[in-house]
């Protein structure tokens, strides 16, 4: 481990790493709690200063990742494993999956896989006319690619780093381990001290924007099941409760607690999404969900390297730049939540696993919800796009009650409110443990004091953030909070790469075994006969 204290109060933490974590997050309280005001103001203008530099750098960043991660699960490297040679993955396929999916993107597609194809129809920059049947297929395509294979690159790049380094090279399951090539002895001082400390400072942000993401949804949740209207009081209560159940969940351990939340929230996701396609207008679903998702991968070459550079517009950083600046924040939580699940699988399976399985679930869901909201407004009676504008946090409810279900849609209400909440709590824990995991320099078992306090920090910033203004304060926070961890990023891919060098499952430079020709002219008539070559020892050998 790195820098673990033996003794005292940071037992069994890297001492200096968390003491200037804490004093972060305090000072980021007291502000927030006194000044609340001045720190939206301060976030949105720092937000729109770099906004014109990130709406091409995170272009650019996540278009490359994607790129190499596609190389890395189907070149010369697609056997390397996460472990030793013959090691088995730790968790069946299923189990594996239901954690990844649950802490990586489950609260934020609840929130937005109704409300962004509902705000998109309405307006951008791919359409001439807004709420028209070809806007409702761009509005579709533009979520999945928000949700696809572009943020999921980001997240199955760090978690394959972390993975990497900690099972093949026996190393703390921390972020710095990722630089171990690139900084040397230096990754045990002061340097890998800052790393940590930057993948801790997305992360903390990271999870703070979505918890208060999906409390103002939980708050929308029961005004429609019990009629409690929407208030910063009761999103305040629900923060605390979420992060007790979470902090107690954390403490049991991955292989308890986690899995068992995890496992409950996939099946009860599957319950729902079987209930709108039964349900909903289920033809339509299914062509929708076809036609969008074929659109999205023949337009992905071109999305993924969209600058929107000659529209004077903020659409870019409204969205574009907002989610990648998500994905990224919460890459150090949820790549080495992943990490910590991944052991003993190849770099083939876990490119499939956690690049190509999340996305395709993630189309089917964002096909049922958003296209049932895109139905009813466009078929039916509306009415989702008032209350979506009106507030956003309502948008999934809004389109339960537009089915018309009676005591029915209430009951689905109340199934989707417990739903909120498991995501939530899956996604507190895992963010508290993998916080606690880097603070305790790569220790996958961190002091379970630690664990408690910041599943509480966790909770007050939440609190703070959703008193500074709500969703344009915590689109700002994780915007500024993923740029300094995007620098890391980028020197993982060169950490990485130096790494590789030494795997023996690298490609053999090869032998010639006969003269160059064009493959239609005859070898005797050529005047060529076979190069005699020595055989490969290395292949006798095998």
């Amino acid at each position: 481990m790195y820098r673990q204290a033996t003794s005292g109060l940071f037992k069994g933490m890297n001492a200096r790493v968390t003491l200037i974590a804490i004093i972060m997050v305090v000072a980021a309280l007291i502000y927030g709690a006194f000044f609340t005001g001045h720190l939206a103001d301060v976030l949105e203008r720092m937000r729109r200063s770099v906004n014109p530099f990130l709406e091409w750098y995170y272009v650019l960043l996540v278009a490359f990742l994607l790129l190499f991660m596609i190389w890395l699960g189907v070149g010369r490297f697609k056997n390397v494993r996460l472990g030793g040679d013959n090691e088995q993955p730790e968790f069946t396929f299923f189990s594996w999956v239901s954690m990844l999916f649950a802490a990586g993107t489950g609260v934020g597609l609840l929130f937005w896989a109704v409300a962004q194809p509902i705000l998109q129809f309405q307006e951008n920059p791919f359409i001439s006319e807004g709420m028209s049947p070809e806007a409702a297929r761009v509005a579709m395509r533009l979520t999945y690619f928000h949700w696809g294979l572009n943020g999921w690159a980001i997240f199955s790049f760090v978690a394959l780093v972390l993975a990497y380094f900690a099972y093949r090279r026996n190393l703390p399951l921390t972020v710095r381990s990722g630089l171990e090539p690139i900084l040397g002895k230096h990754n045990h001082g002061i340097l890998g001290d800052v790393v940590d400390l930057l993948a801790v400072f997305g992360t903390v942000f990271g999870i703070a924007t979505t918890l208060g993401l999906g409390v103002q949804q939980m708050n929308a949740g029961l005004d429609a099941v019990f009629g409690w209207e929407p208030s910063v009081r009761l999103q305040l209560l629900v923060t605390a409760v979420i992060m007790s159940v979470a902090t107690l969940s954390v403490v049991s351990g991955v292989k308890r607690g986690v899995r068992l939340l995890s496992e409950v929230n996939f099946w009860l996701s599957i319950a729902v999404v079987v209930f709108m396609l039964l349900f909903g207008p289920t033809q339509y679903l299914i062509a929708l969900t076809i036609e969008s998702a074929g659109d999205y991968l023949q337009n992905l070459l071109g999305m993924a390297f969209h600058t929107n550079a000659t529209v004077a517009d903020g659409w870019q950083s409204e969205w574009t730049v907002f989610f990648w600046g998500w994905w990224l924040a919460w890459s150090p939580f949820v790549g080495m939540f992943i990490a910590r699940v991944s052991r003993g699988r190849t770099f083939r399976e876990f490119v499939m696993g956690v690049l190509l399985v999340p996305t395709v679930i993630t189309i089917i869901w964002i096909g049922l919800f958003g296209g049932t909201a895109l139905y009813h407004e466009l078929f039916g009676a509306g009415g989702i796009i008032q209350a979506v504008d009106d507030d956003v946090a309502t948008a999934l409810f809004a389109t339960v009650a537009a089915m018309d279900l009676g005591m029915l849609g209430i009951g689905v209400s109340a199934v989707l409110v417990v739903l909120i909440a498991t995501y939530l709590i899956t996604s507190a824990n895992a963010g508290t443990l993998v916080i606690n995991t880097i603070l305790a320099g790569g220790d996958p078992e961190p002091p379970t004091v630690h664990r408690i306090i910041w599943g509480a920090g966790l909770g007050l910033l939440t609190a703070v953030m959703l008193l500074a203004g709500g969703l344009e304060t915590l689109q700002s926070a994780v915007i500024m909070a993923a740029l300094p961890f995007s620098v890391v990023v980028i020197l993982m891919v060169f950490g990485l790469l130096k790494a590789l060098h030494s795997e023996r499952f690298a490609a053999r430079t090869g032998s010639r075994i006969e003269a160059p020709r064009e493959p239609w002219v005859d070898l005797e008539d050529a005047g060529a006969l076979p190069t005699q070559v020595k055989p490969d020892e290395d292949f006798k050998r095998h």
